[in-house]
């Protein structure tokens, strides 16, 4: 396998691992999804991004090897550096503002 293979396996496990945990998905249908999940197993899966890159990173594993020695280190190394992806993007991305709604102020009659 080539370097620019697993990079590229690297960051689209990152990117599926992180819509599945972290987004709502277009329509909210990742969020449907995680509802849906309820608090078992496969709930409990989706809300960890630790546990969700391990089997995110099956499929990849299993694409870009070839020999099952190398498809288990890659399956491995390929969740690691999601998660290593995940700890970067989370300390570099900007905050998410603050959003603050003051009280209302009732509009003065005028006699």
């Amino acid at each position: 396998m080539k370097p620019f293979e697993f990079i590229l396996g690297a960051l689209a496990v990152w990117r599926i691992t992180h819509l599945l945990a972290a987004e709502d998905g277009p329509f909210d249908l990742i969020v449907w999804i995680r509802r849906q999940a309820g608090s078992g197993f496969l709930g409990k899966l989706l809300d960890c991004f630790y546990c969700l890159s391990v089997w995110i990173a099956v499929p990849f594993a299993f694409l870009l090897a070839k020999p099952w020695k190398q498809r288990v280190l890659l399956w491995l190394a390929l969740s690691a550096a999601a998660i290593l992806v995940n700890r970067i993007v989370d300390r570099i991305a900007p905050e998410q503002p603050v959003f603050f709604e003051g009280p209302e102020e009732k509009a003065r009659e005028e006699v």
